[in-house]
């Protein structure tokens, strides 16, 4: 009795079904394991490159003070961000934890532009904070001590870092009245 008799559909049929299945499968493998890692990428535990930017109080003591009490570990969304060498060369005043979208601080920027007497501050553990949304990540601006300081933080990172910081600068940095 012929395949087709019985409505399933002929041998040859389901041979060539069964081998191009075979070959789609052999070929994602075979991608997925020659693609690699995207070449922008840095390693994870290689130095992390961060472009420089304006930062004219970033040589000042209060930066050193803030730099060096940066604890070596973030925790953000439950996971451990460590502390990466940066790139050379580096910029001054400025610390990254974590690979992939990594927490960024930089101490002794200028005053931030949407700084306004009518801009909304958020009050972390009595340090306030202008929040700068970006694409992917939010910046934070701390608006109430000597030096103004950023942290850079994706989207993804939870509020682990933005606390962690608030602490150290609550206790390396005093509060100053805002300028405007």
């Amino acid at each position: 009795m012929a395949d087709t008799d019985t409505g399933a559909p002929p041998k040859p049929l389901l041979i060539a079904a069964a081998c191009l299945a075979v070959l789609l499968v052999a070929g994602v493998a075979v991608f997925g394991l020659t693609r690699g890692a995207e070449p922008e990428a840095p390693a994870a535990d290689g130095p992390l490159p961060l472009v420089p930017v304006p930062a004219p109080q970033s040589g000042s003591p209060d930066c050193a003070k803030l730099v060096g009490a940066l604890p070596h570990e973030l925790t953000s969304s439950g996971n451990t961000l460590v502390r990466r060498k940066l790139a050379d060369p580096a910029p001054e005043a400025t610390v990254g934890w974590g690979t992939g979208d990594p927490v960024v601080l930089r101490c002794g920027l200028g005053k931030p532009p949407e700084l306004t007497r009518t801009s909304q501050l958020r009050t972390i553990d009595n340090v306030q904070w202008l929040q700068v949304e970006g694409e992917g990540t939010a910046t934070w601006f701390v608006v109430d001590r000597p030096v103004y300081t950023a942290l850079t933080v994706p989207d993804t990172a939870g509020t682990g870092p933005l606390q962690t910081i608030s602490d150290v600068i609550g206790a390396n940095l005093p509060a100053v009245p805002l300028r405007f």
